[in-house]
């Protein structure tokens, strides 16, 4: 697993390289500064929700398919779970490692709708709203699936720049990181459903 968190820290500090940081400030300032004032509590209200569909996603699904004695829907719920604390558990341990200020730090003329200051770099909002359409989208790949999904995850994404507190590297790193964390989940879950000692543990948790 080491591997893998290193080779997506490189992927994702040479995406930060090449985007420019005048760049990267200007895509913000335009986004921040001119925004529509009269949807902030939409983005706010928004933002939050990302909580909610990340942790209750695979719950979800596992709970229906439990009510529907559907064997392949729990296990769907327990995977995407996986993909969750794997996806997490990257963000987490790349916020830290970056340590890159909130814009708001360098740039005080920017308007944050939230007050936060430090572990900009990858956006975990974002990250978290990309794992989860990808990781459902990948169980279920229809189009009425698919779509909401990843729209859902692309406002997410803007959401947080309208409030200020990513810069568009840090949004598409968080995208990236998402997208690729689920890939990622799809062969250890695949794994360990081949494994003979984790498969009894699936076989346990689903009825």
């Amino acid at each position: 697993m080491k591997k893998y968190f290193f080779l997506i820290q490189l992927m994702l500090l040479a995406t930060h390289s090449c985007m420019a940081q005048n760049f990267d400030i200007d895509v913000l300032k335009q986004t921040n500064l001119n925004r529509n004032t009269n949807l902030d509590n939409f983005f706010i209200h928004y933002s939050n929700t990302v909580t909610y569909t990340y942790a209750g996603t695979p719950i979800l699904i596992y709970t229906i398919g439990i009510f529907k004695k559907d064997k392949k829907m729990q296990t769907n719920g327990i995977n995407m779970a996986i993909n969750a604390g794997i996806n997490g558990a990257f963000t987490y341990a790349l916020k830290k490692s970056m340590d890159r200020p909130r814009p708001a730090v360098t740039y005080p003329f920017l308007t944050p709708l939230e007050n936060r200051t430090r572990y900009s770099f990858p956006s975990g909002h974002t990250s978290s709203a990309f794992n989860t359409a990808t990781s459902l989208s990948m169980c279920y790949p229809k189009w009425f699936i698919i779509a909401p999904s990843f729209a859902y995850a692309g406002l997410m994404g803007y959401s947080r720049m309208h409030e200020g507190v990513h810069y568009p590297s840090d949004v598409f790193a968080g995208a990236v990181l998402g997208i690729g964390s689920a890939y990622l989940s799809k062969r250890v879950t695949a794994y360990l459903q081949q494994n003979k000692k984790t498969n009894k543990i699936y076989k346990a948790v689903t009825f």
